[in-house]
């Protein structure tokens, strides 16, 4: 790996447990900038106090990605206090998984609200500012699923194609500002996803599933760092990648 991540300012929605927080831990190890962005505030403040950066390479935004002025907060003071943004990883996303006809709207919801509107809003936070840098690199996180639909996963896959038909539109729109965008698309990878599942039979079988296949979530942070880390005239479109013993 090259030293190009190093004084890259980087922020991560969703970053206080799983995907998000293993992502900060090997970005901030290759001396980024990390601004970290979640509900649960103090969960963000533990990552910070373990990961034991100088304070002018880490900030901690509390942000829920399903409001907007959250989302433009916590960008807007990445740029108030680094100068810029290199990348913005919109990575929170919810997993509560059941079919169709147990009618679980509420569910629905909120899967649409943070897992495409909350990229919407990621993208709508950051790219004004890339426009002006005439740089920049937006990580949208979408999933296996995003390319096959799941078992009793029908809303979900829903919204990880979104994650990925949003991407590449914005690919296509955004060459005159020399701005990169990368999905990352990941399988049975160890974090919080399975807990949002709230049907009781759902959630056993998709533990059983991620008990026998999940990798460590550091995989996750080293497909981003792999697309962040290339030279800028390299665009990585898209990372899919799976368990070696995962099979779906």
């Amino acid at each position: 790996m090259s030293d190009k991540i190093k004084g890259k300012v980087i922020v991560i929605t969703g970053a206080s447990s799983g995907l998000g927080e293993a992502a900060a831990r090997l970005l901030s190890a290759q001396v980024a900038h990390i601004v970290l962005g979640a509900r649960r505030i103090e969960r963000l403040q533990q990552l910070a106090d373990e990961l034991n950066l100088p304070e002018q390479r880490t900030l901690t935004v509390a942000t829920d990605v399903t409001v907007l002025d959250e989302v433009k907060h916590l960008v807007d003071t990445a740029v108030q206090s680094f100068g810029r943004i290199d990348v913005m990883v919109n990575n929170a996303g919810l997993m509560p998984l059941s079919a169709l006809e147990r009618l679980k709207v509420d569910d629905w919801d909120r899967m649409i609200d943070v897992n495409v509107k909350g990229v919407l809003y990621g993208i709508a936070a950051a790219l004004p500012h890339m426009q002006r840098q005439m740089s920049g690199h937006i990580v949208n996180v979408s999933s296996v699923a995003g390319h096959k639909v799941m078992f009793n996963g029908a809303v979900y896959s829903a919204t990880k194609h979104a994650v990925r038909a949003l991407s590449e539109g914005l690919r296509q729109e955004i060459k005159p500002w020399n701005i990169r965008t990368t999905i990352v698309s990941p399988g049975a990878v160890d974090s919080e996803l399975p807990g949002s599942i709230t049907e009781p039979d759902v959630a056993r079988g998709m533990q059983d599933f991620y008990q026998a296949n999940a990798i460590p979530a550091d995989s996750f942070g080293r497909a981003q760092a792999f697309a962040i880390d290339q030279p800028d005239d390299m665009d990585v479109n898209e990372i899919l990648f799976r368990p070696t013993r995962q099979v779906a």
